[in-house]
Formats: C-alpha cells, sequence, structure tokens
C-alpha cells in the first residue's frame, strides 16, 4: 500500500528502506516497545508494528503526525503516536529499540533551524543538528540490552556518532552501508558541499550508512 504523505512531510526513501531492513534483522520478541522517532509517514513505525511490536511514534511536525495517524488506520495497525521534539513526549519511558532517520543534511545556513519541508533533511552546517541530540538523548531511554538503529548519510560523519554512542557506554558499529546518486538537494547543493571539503570533485553519489549501538546488559 502506497503511503500518504502530506506536503512537506518526508516520503520514505532509501534511507527508510536501509533502516528498515535494520530493523527486520533485529531478534526481538513480539510484544517489544519500540520507539520511532522523527517517524514521518510512519513507515518505521508500521514496519515494526507488523512485526507485532507495541510502537510509540514521534514528529514534531502536525502533517507528519497526520500522515502516520491515517497510515496506521489504512494499515489496521496499531500505532501509538505524539506529536513533540524530539524524546520530549516519551521522558521517562524506556524502549527495547529505538529507530531514528533524522534530518542529516549539511546546509550552508548554518545551525539555524529549517523552515518548512527542508526540516525534513536540513540540519546545519555540519548535518549534525539532531544527530547529536539524539547520540546524548536515546541512552538514557533505553532498557539494558536495548538497541538505537540510525541513519545517516556519510556526509555528517557517522565517526562522530560512533565517537559519541560509546562515549555514552553503548556498544556501536556502523551495520550497512548503501550508495545512491544525489538527489534534487545534493545536486543543487554540491558545489557548496565542495568548497566545505564534504565531497570531492569526482563524487557523484553519496552513502548511507545504519549506526547500529547496544546498551550493554
Amino acid at each position: 500500500m502506497t503511503p500518504l504523505v502530506l506536503p512537506g512531510v518526508y516520503a520514505p526513501q532509501d534511507d527508510t528502506r536501509l533502516l528498515a531492513g535494520a530493523l527486520c534483522d533485529e531478534p526481538l520478541p513480539r510484544g517489544a516497545a519500540v520507539l520511532d522517532v522523527g517517524t514521518g509517514s510512519g513507515a518505521l513505525a508500521l514496519e515494526a508494528a507488523r512485526l507485532g511490536m507495541r510502537v510509540t511514534a514521534v514528529d514534531v511536525s502536525r502533517r507528519a503526525v497526520w500522515s502516520a495517524r491515517v497510515n496506521a488506520w489504512r494499515s489496521g495497525l496499531r500505532l501509538r503516536i505524539r506529536r513533540g521534539n524530539l524524546f520530549e513526549p516519551v521522558r521517562g519511558q524506556s524502549f527495547d529499540l529505538i529507530v531514528a532517520n533524522p534530518p542529516y543534511v549539511p546546509a550552508p545556513d548554518g545551525p539555524r533551524a529549517a523552515r518548512g519541508a527542508a526540516r525534513a533533511w536540513d540540519a546545519g552546517g555540519d548535518g549534525r543538528l539532531l544527530l547529536d541530540r539524539i547520540c546524548r538523548e536515546a541512552p538514557g531511554l533505553l532498557r539494558p540490552g536495548g538497541i538505537l538503529l540510525i541513519v545517516h548519510s556519510a556526509l555528517s560523519d557517522p565517526e562522530q556518532t560512533l565517537a559519541c554512542l560509546r562515549a555514552a557506554g553503548l556498544k556501536a558499529s556502523v551495520t550497512r552501508r548503501h550508495r545512491i546518486g544525489f538527489g534534487p538537494v545534493l545536486r543543487e547543493r554540491q558545489g557548496w558541499l565542495r568548497a566545505r571539503g564534504l565531497l570531492s570533485a569526482e563524487d557523484t553519489s553519496e552513502e548511507l550508512v545504519v549506526v547500529r549501538a547496544e546498551l550493554p546488559v
């Protein structure tokens, strides 16, 4: 079933599919508690629900929340959907698995918060505006043995993601990689990215990575 995606909501793309594959590989029992932070249209939350997990989905966008609710209804799957900024709606709760596909594209406007549809991809000058927050805050919401799965571009420094998560006491590694051609945003921005040293003159594609981090028991 093709999901409903309202204007301004991030539509499922290669990064969504890469993260969904990593999610399906996790041997969690039915009924495990899952959090999809930055759910967008709800694609990852619905994938977890199909696997029999109890899923909470969060997004700051009203349109994303409505898209996820409609897609859950159309799929006949149950999601607990909340609107809010990253982990604010689930403070004090804990999860067996957290999945995140946050905005991660470096943006010339620097640390200013993106507006409109660009909120779904722009993430400050280094692409880490939300990644660093997730790395800092997500470990506190994981149960012992819990898993965090994050997808982002190699342009936004996977080594920094690994370092942040390891500093928080998690075992972290890159478990999936996938190279894709430039989409419209990177095509428009490639001159600036090359000037920043984030792309070479030969680069015509970007690498996506999934970082898996586990909180020791």
